[in-house]
């Protein structure tokens, strides 16, 4: 609780407190409403304040002005018939508590944002003669190396040179586990170094890393208003003057035509009462911004309550393959000897010898299934041959890794493979030794993911320019019936154009490369997975899934469509017991205390519901 939420809830236990106490009291009179006037201050003086200013910037037609003429007036009629001043109190009591509810939902939702918020670092450790020197991260040059000891925010993107350690990506990614990193992990901005000390070789500037860029997301995510709000603030401007007026009508032309104005005049404060539009101006953006502020707690970050709208009514999920459903990194997969001499170990070691000077994908799998490469082997003559592989002499013997055409250019009989993959063949002094399947694996959750959104009615569709065959392998692992392979960046664009011409309802794009950054901006909503991805596609999403975790895209789609369905209940409510009672005020069947249900009853009600957008759902 903040020291403001704590002075105000004091304010209404003080005024709560002396309101049922004066009931007590038996003084009649002024005596009777001076004492009243107490309380009445005590919880309402800013309330008054703020009418008065509004009518000072000619900015008075809101829920301000019209609690203080009700009360005012409540007041005023009491004076003059001896009527109830408990009403008046009441009114902005209940008000009080209905504000004091919704300051508790806000601090909530900016406690879960503010979690990212605190990835933040202050400084950066460079080495100096003196030791380390602590300085400002915007001063930290690109490959410029820094020391980052337990307990200390990364401050800048970078790989780790020296040293190894477990990372804390909480506040990134809403995972609790601990990532281990050593020399050459790549590392983000904003983790928490937990235990041993690592030197970090910078790859960014401090405004262009990981965490800069996440707290400019968060920070502009406000400003992004959803379809609701906007209709809420138009529908506040043209309702507030409209019920004046009516209010106005109600207590003047009954009273000239039939008298008894006491009589009107009350029916007419009852009428300001209820119609105040509290309920609706307060919980709809709390609800938008307590569901974008679940939704960061578990490593979703919403870019505004206008994509959180959006995403609820997603009924097609188009996903980029690599990267995003599998982990676009390449391993070996299978080795399988076609020769007596060469049995799996010496035909991956060979292989591996052979690329070892190679920076291509490929070569980077092979040296991590076989990284004892360095060994006394002699490797010589390193040839690559463009477009179709790499010869080399190794101890003596002339060793081709490559594809298929370059087993044909060497005249060496290859085989296929019956499993699905890039397949590398291997040839030594012409002879077929046998061949290495490198694949992109599955991500664990991609399965369970394409589960979960065709179960929330969502029509899955894989986009990627492998092969048929390698597509086609990847979408019945996964279940996904709807593909397109062989799909260049531009082509990309042109398929993604027709899916949207003929789906019905709103469609995502979910992808993390460079290449998909102009898919991610034509989509209606686009999903970027954040802690792999590139920058490009970060900018152009309008959600980051900062864990890379293809699961989190359904996650996504429930939070707000629970966000949604709590914003309908809350416009529906609202407006259908404010219609009611505004009927029952203006016939005379309502009495104040109806008018204080209606108003700061149907607020409080909304808003306790709106806090249930904090809570992300199961």
């Amino acid at each position: 609780m903040t020291p403001k939420q704590r002075r105000n809830l004091i304010r209404i236990v003080t005024a709560a407190a002396l309101l049922i106490g004066l009931n007590f009291v038996d003084v009649g009179g002024v005596g009777k409403i001076l004492l009243y006037l107490v309380p009445y201050a005590v919880v309402g003086y800013d309330i008054v304040l703020k009418a008065i200013h509004g009518l000072k910037n000619r900015r008075p037609l809101d829920e301000s002005l019209l609690m203080t003429i009700a009360t005012v007036g409540a007041f005023a009629l009491a004076i003059h018939d001896g009527g109830d001043c408990n009403e008046a109190v009441a009114v902005m009591l209940f008000y009080q508590i209905g504000e004091w509810f919704q300051s508790y939902a806000v601090g909530r939702s900016r406690k879960n944002i503010a979690a990212l918020m605190d990835i933040r670092p202050d400084y950066a450790n460079i080495e100096s003669d003196d030791g380390l020197e602590q300085v400002d991260p915007d001063d930290v040059e690109i490959g410029s190396v820094i020391v980052v000891q337990p307990g200390e925010k990364i401050p800048i993107d970078g790989v780790v040179v020296e040293g190894s350690s477990a990372l804390n990506t909480v506040a990134l990614t809403g995972e609790s586990l601990p990532r281990e990193v050593g020399v050459d992990s790549e590392v983000v901005s904003g983790c928490i170094n937990l235990n041993g000390v690592i030197k970090i070789r910078t790859t960014k500037d401090f405004g262009e890393s990981t965490a800069s860029k996440i707290l400019e997301l968060v920070e502009d995510a406000s400003s992004r208003k959803s379809k609701s709000e906007d209709f809420i603030a138009r529908f506040a401007r043209i309702y507030t003057p409209a019920v004046v007026i009516c209010a106005a009508t109600l207590a003047i032309v009954p009273a000239l035509i039939v008298g008894d104005w006491g009589t009107w005049i009350y029916r007419a404060l009852i009428f300001l009462v209820i119609s105040c539009p509290c309920a609706l101006v307060i919980s709809i953006p709390l609800s938008f911004f307590a569901g974008i502020g679940g939704a960061s707690r578990d490593g979703i970050l919403i870019k505004g309550s206008n994509f959180l709208e959006t995403l609820a009514n997603v009924t097609t999920v188009v996903m980029d393959k690599t990267g995003t459903l599998t982990r676009g990194s390449f391993e070996v997969d299978a080795v399988h000897s076609k020769h007596l001499d060469f049995d799996e170990e010496k035909l991956l070691h060979l292989a591996a010898h052979v690329e070892r000077y190679s920076t291509h994908p490929i070569a980077n799998s092979l040296r991590k299934a076989y990284p004892n490469e360095r060994d006394d082997c002699t490797v010589s003559d390193v040839e690559e041959i463009a477009g179709r592989g790499i010869k080399a002499t190794v101890n003596g013997q002339i060793v081709c890794v490559g594809n298929e055409k370059f087993m044909d250019d060497i005249g060496a009989e290859w085989k296929s493979c019956y499993k699905v993959g890039t397949v590398i063949h291997v040839a030594v002094d012409g002879l077929y030794a046998g061949h290495i399947v490198i694949s992109d694996t599955v991500k664990k959750n991609s399965a369970a993911a394409v589960r979960e959104l065709n179960a929330s009615g969502a029509n899955v569709v894989m986009l990627t320019g492998d092969s048929e065959q390698i597509a086609a392998n990847v979408a019945g692992e996964l279940g996904i019936a709807d593909y397109r392979s062989e799909l260049l960046p531009a082509d990309k664009v042109t398929e993604f154009e027709r899916i949207l011409a003929t789906s019905k309802g709103t469609t995502a794009f979910v992808g993390d490369g460079i290449n998909d950054a102009p898919v991610l901006s034509r989509a209606d909503v686009g999903i970027a997975m954040g802690a792999l991805g590139s920058d490009a596609a970060i900018e152009a999403a309008d959600v980051v899934l900062m864990d890379d975790d293809p699961l989190k895209i359904s996650r996504a789609i429930k939070i707000s469509r629970r966000c949604l369905a709590i914003v309908k209940q809350n416009i529906f409510f609202a407006i259908g017991v404010k219609i009611l009672c505004l009927i029952l005020g203006a016939g005379g069947l309502a009495n104040m205390w109806a008018a204080i249900f209606a108003d700061v009853g149907v607020m409080i009600l909304a808003v306790l519901n709106a806090i249930r957008c904090l809570v992300a759902p199961k």
